[in-house]
């Protein structure tokens, strides 16, 4: 069965490549690269591709506010040939904190902005030379220098909100799906596959340790993060069955930030979005996430003790030798 890894901002530039050349000796499917405000995508990207030679290599993701759309095409376009064909490109709005108070945007248009996003890149990976009027971007006589690798490159779409599923539904090749109720979760994509298939995948915060009380704390802890910081994530949540914790979580994180909200995280809200425990508990929990119709789960990693030797028990977990 599919399997793939994310390997987060909180690792550095050494032990993604590190862990990278430890999943290059399984049968992984895909290694995603996430882009916050460290490393840039298409850098770590191409150094991840020369330490594999079959895993593809995915972003996860870049937004669509920091490059425009030619110059994320030009930089898939790029990665694609030195991989030799193994970049998907997954594209996604980021935050409106990122988007405006990092790289200084406006966050606007959203789902218009991606629609548009997404039909110039895949016009100026086709090699031709485009024009291209639309309502956000108009764009005269672009052609790329170079022959891509391929004239179709796949493109996944990050979604949360439902206009944003419908979009990626519509026009892309599959979807990226992050912290959704598991129930929810499994109800939308049987009701999305049945317009039109495309490929599912779903990042899920990963711990796992020999001791599971140390790992659970290490899930809560992220997922306190990211509800915490995460607006989107937040108001989601709050409508899709934890009004309760995700106000709570980030009440207390007003208060005292990070220190103890974690705490607040409940037993249902840690089973419905996280994996976390001993290598047989998760191998268990895993099996409830493919349930709900999820193609590809994607383990995102997060460190218990040293990072090295954390992953190459997150891998003996969960990936097969080759």
């Amino acid at each position: 069965m599919r399997i793939a890894y994310s390997l987060g901002s909180l690792l550095s530039i050494k032990q993604v490549l590190e862990c990278s050349d430890i999943i290059s000796h399984t049968s992984t499917d895909t290694i995603w690269i996430p882009e916050t405000w460290g490393m840039e995508n298409f850098s770590m990207l191409s150094m991840v591709s020369q330490k594999t030679l079959k895993q593809k290599i995915g972003s996860s993701i870049i937004n669509i506010y920091s490059r425009s759309p030619s110059s994320i095409a030009m930089g898939a376009a790029t990665v694609d040939t030195i991989s030799n064909g193994r970049l998907v490109l997954g594209l996604g709005t980021s935050s409106l904190p990122i988007v405006e108070d990092f790289h200084g945007y406006k966050f606007e248009n959203p789902v218009l902005r991606m629609k548009e996003y997404v039909e110039i890149i895949k016009l100026i990976l086709s090699g031709n030379q485009i024009n291209y009027s639309g309502k956000i971007f108009n764009l005269k006589n672009f052609k790329l220098l170079i022959k891509p690798h391929r004239e179709k490159i796949p493109i996944y779409m990050a979604a949360v909100n439902q206009k944003m599923v419908d979009l990626t539904w519509g026009i892309a090749d599959g979807v990226i799906f992050y912290l959704r109720p598991i129930n929810e979760m499994k109800n939308t994509i049987q009701k999305m596959q049945t317009k039109r298939k495309i490929d599912v995948t779903c990042q899920i915060i990963t711990a796992v340790s020999h001791d599971a009380e140390i790992a659970i704390t290490r899930a809560k802890q992220t997922l306190a993060f990211y509800i915490s910081v995460g607006n989107i994530y937040r108001e989601f949540l709050s409508k899709n069955g934890f009004q309760s914790e995700t106000q709570n979580i980030f009440e207390e994180f007003k208060k005292s930030g990070f220190r103890s909200n974690y705490e607040l995280v409940s037993e249902k809200m840690l089973n419905s979005l996280t994996i976390a425990g001993t290598p047989d508990q998760c191998i268990k929990q895993l099996q409830r996430f493919r349930e709900t119709g999820i193609d590809l789960p994607t383990i995102q990693f997060n460190p218990v003790g040293d990072v090295i030797d954390s992953f190459r028990l997150l891998n003996d977990t969960f990936s097969e030798e080759i």
